[in-house]
């Protein structure tokens, strides 16, 4: 495979001097013909100044990127191509429409900078909104569409020259919750469909794993894990990775005895089996996902027992708060078909998926 866009070793920072403030620690990264990474992390990680960096509109202090086999930047002999010159597609988080321009005359724009002829350009715009069912919205102006219309004239305009990368800068987040899950399956269809290499920018997890192949997770301006969405989820390396990646209760368990992988805890003075992930060593965090947790009103293996104090109703399921009454306070979150009835119950808590950082 082909990439279509290599970093290597980037370090940025902002402001100069003893006042400078490191953003970006060294990142290294690959984009290969047809996939989709996207740079996932908390506000201040460092995923849109390194995104940024790769458009040509925030300059590296050390490092290279790659397009292809075009040196876009080099920090070694001090090459910075501009912006322009690099041929990328760019979707920005606040589309940066022009509210004067048409439809049309707003794809088309990057086109006539290019000098394009007049039919050539006529052609690539109305089949580029055609591809993305806006070829009846041509004549209207921006005010006159919908925020999902506005994000997909913003892709349009971003693909219309075809580029090699398109970058996209938390293309979903001015999107309702409906709309957005909406957005995320056509986003993925469209890139499936037109064999797009992209980046995207988002600090939702749930999004960087729909539409994603691949996921670099960033943190403090570092790499902090990488890998397919399924492997970042279900076999995360650090505990920052499996904080960030899910849905998690955090137990107060303290590691009685550990053979390798195998850990004993006590939680609430039960003995309970579970795994070390991660370098791990002393007294280490216990965390285990929500939807991993079994509720069981008799007693179960792997268990804890607790009082129900709530349930919340989520439409297709509810999620029930246990919490323990005095001494340390525990309290789990876990899912249930059913509105349950007050009590106790054993929330079991499998060995694979209780995991010791």
């Amino acid at each position: 495979m082909t990439n279509e866009l290599t970093v290597n070793d980037l370090h940025l920072d902002y402001g100069s001097g003893a006042s400078a403030n490191p953003i970006l620690k060294g990142v290294s990264m690959h984009l290969q013909k047809g996939e989709v990474v996207a740079l996932l992390g908390p506000s201040g990680s460092g995923k849109t100044t390194l995104l940024r960096a790769v458009a040509g509109l925030e300059s590296p202090k050390a490092g290279a990127i790659n397009i292809g086999d075009r040196n876009v930047f080099d920090g070694a002999r001090g090459f910075e191509m501009p912006a322009e010159q690099r041929n990328l597609g760019l979707v920005f988080q606040s589309y940066a429409l022009w509210p004067h321009k048409t439809v049309f005359d707003n794809v088309a724009y990057g086109l006539k900078l290019r000098k394009l002829g007049a039919s050539e350009i006529k052609d690539k715009v109305n089949d580029v909104l055609k591809n993305l069912g806006l070829g009846h919205l041509g004549e209207r102006y921006p005010h006159q569409l919908s925020g999902g219309q506005q994000q997909r004239v913003a892709i349009a305009r971003a693909l219309v020259y075809n580029p090699p990368v398109i970058l996209l800068d938390e293309p979903l987040s001015n999107l309702d919750a409906k709309l957005r899950e909406e957005a995320r399956a056509f986003l993925r269809e469209l890139i499936v469909r037109l064999g797009l290499s992209a980046l995207m920018v988002t600090h939702d997890q749930a999004e960087a794993m729909a539409i994603s192949d691949r996921i670099l997770l960033l943190n403090n301006g570092k790499i902090e894990q990488q890998g397919t969405p399924q492997s970042m989820y279900e076999t995360p390396d650090t505990l920052f990775t499996a904080e960030f990646m899910g849905s998690n209760n955090r137990l107060p368990a303290r590691v009685a005895q550990r053979d390798g992988a195998q850990v004993q805890l006590e939680i609430n003075g039960a003995r309970l089996q579970a795994s070390a992930r991660g370098p791990g060593g002393g007294d280490g965090v216990t965390i285990i996902r929500v939807e991993e947790v079994r509720i069981s009103p008799t007693p179960a293996d792997n268990a804890i027992e607790l009082p129900l104090l709530t349930c919340m109703y989520l439409g297709d399921r509810f999620e029930c708060l246990f919490k323990s009454e005095g001494g340390t306070e525990i309290s789990v979150r876990a899912y249930s078909k059913y509105r349950l009835e007050p009590g106790r119950y054993w929330l079991q808590l499998p060995a694979d998926k209780l995991w010791v950082f």
